[in-house]
């Protein structure tokens, strides 16, 4: 049976990504994907992709606003101009894309066939049929207007792909991968899941089998009739990051391992010395991107806490840090890739000490000092956005997060 992956409802936030930070999205992104695949394999970043908090994540680290409709267009634009350059030598290619560009796709996956042996004529098919499904088959009110599938040259994929609801202003993705493929006209989704949005027309559901084959009835179920297991990522319409979006424990723990002092005490991060602690704590929720399973995107709003977002929120993006981040990640895949882990091993080494610092840690309640703090320092990064450069405020001095660990 096809599974779909999990659903994520979303607020519409209009206005474009400037190119200084759409740049960097991309700069970011390549060596992000590389990373993953070195370590991990090609199937786990699409096993990633599907996941509907780890994309929101992803999105987050890279500068998006955390809880934009636009994340879904930022990150898929910017991994379809960063990966497919590559794509022979990754082993991933991304079609699609919003509009217009979303019809290319099957054209698109034939030309993949073309080059790698695959059934391009399948996939295409497995393409148009996920569509159909969404946007037809389950009637939910959201209308897609962006379809992309990403496939690796072994022939495995997923899908994203993103609708507006006709009234409520919220936007919906859905995301698919293609383990376990039976059938697309009965039961392909695990569960379908969102805000209740009253009854709606499904014509996948197992019981709908004489409905498909008469073509004379509909069957109609309410979603909260349906199973729970699907992934369901719901965030709120407000815009600042407020404290309840964040997991305190882990932010607080990564923001401590971050301090100048305290990595003087870890010998495994001797590799990444040079980067100052604002680095270090973005590339600290980087590494997590790379590295962290599934339980760990349940609040992708503390990804912010990298590399801020395009419109301010929670702060403007720190471009001087961003820059080193990046730089720090290419050093380390280009060492990988000709046989010297020790860098990338050092930026893996930083998910595992900020989980262990994790254990017995209080976080003081400090959340919406922190937020100042970040917003009154960004000038000193470079801070950016949208209104344009972060300018010189009062000084705060504040103790953030204490690491009041139990011994």
């Amino acid at each position: 049976m096809m599974q779909r992956s999990g659903t994520a409802d979303l607020a519409l936030h209009g206005g474009a990504i400037p190119p200084w930070l759409f740049s960097r999205m991309k700069q970011l992104t390549l060596p992000l994907v590389e990373a993953i695949i070195i370590q991990n394999g090609k199937d786990d970043f699409l096993e990633r992709l599907a996941n509907p908090f780890w994309f929101q994540s992803f999105g987050t680290v890279i500068g998006m606003d955390w809880n934009s409709s636009g994340v879904t267009t930022a990150v898929m634009r910017a991994l379809k101009q960063a990966v497919n350059p590559v794509s022979k030598e990754l082993g991933i290619y991304i079609c699609g894309g919003k509009g217009k560009k979303s019809l290319h796709t099957p054209k698109e996956l034939l030309e993949v066939g073309y080059k790698t042996g695959l059934d391009g004529n399948h996939l295409a098919q497995c393409s148009k049929l996920s569509a159909k499904v969404d946007n037809t088959a389950l009637q939910d009110g959201f209308n897609l207007y962006l379809h992309n599938f990403v496939v690796s040259d072994t022939g495995k994929w997923s899908v994203i792909q993103q609708g507006m609801h006709n009234s409520n202003g919220m936007a919906r993705r859905y995301h698919w991968h293609s383990g376990n493929l039976n059938s697309f006209v009965e039961e392909p989704h695990t569960a379908i899941c969102g805000k209740n949005q009253g009854s709606i027309l499904n014509l996948v559901h197992k019981e709908a089998r004489a409905t498909r084959k008469s073509v004379m009835d509909v069957s109609k179920e309410h979603p909260d009739r349906i199973l729970k297991e699907l992934p369901h990522l719901f965030v709120p319409t407000y815009h600042e990051v407020q404290a309840k979006d964040v997991d305190l424990k882990r932010l607080g723990s990564i923001l401590w391992l971050a301090q100048e002092n305290e990595t003087k005490t870890f010998e495994e991060l001797l590799l990444l010395k040079g980067m100052g602690p604002r680095t270090l704590q973005s590339l600290t929720l980087v590494s997590e991107i790379i590295h962290g399973t599934p339980s760990r995107f349940s609040d992708p709003a503390r990804f912010a806490f990298a590399h801020g977002g395009k419109d301010a929120t929670p702060f403007p993006v720190p471009a001087k840090v961003y820059d080193e981040t990046i730089a720090g990640l290419k050093d380390a895949v280009q060492h990988a890739k000709i046989g010297n882990t020790d860098k990338i091993k050092a930026i893996h080494k930083l998910t595992d000490l900020a989980q262990k610092a994790e254990k017995g840690f209080q976080p003081n309640a400090n959340f919406e000092a922190l937020v100042k703090k970040e917003k009154e320092e960004s000038y000193k990064y470079g801070g950016r956005s949208i209104y344009g450069f972060a300018r010189p405020k009062s000084s705060l001095q504040l103790n953030l997060f204490d690491a009041n660990k139990d011994e």
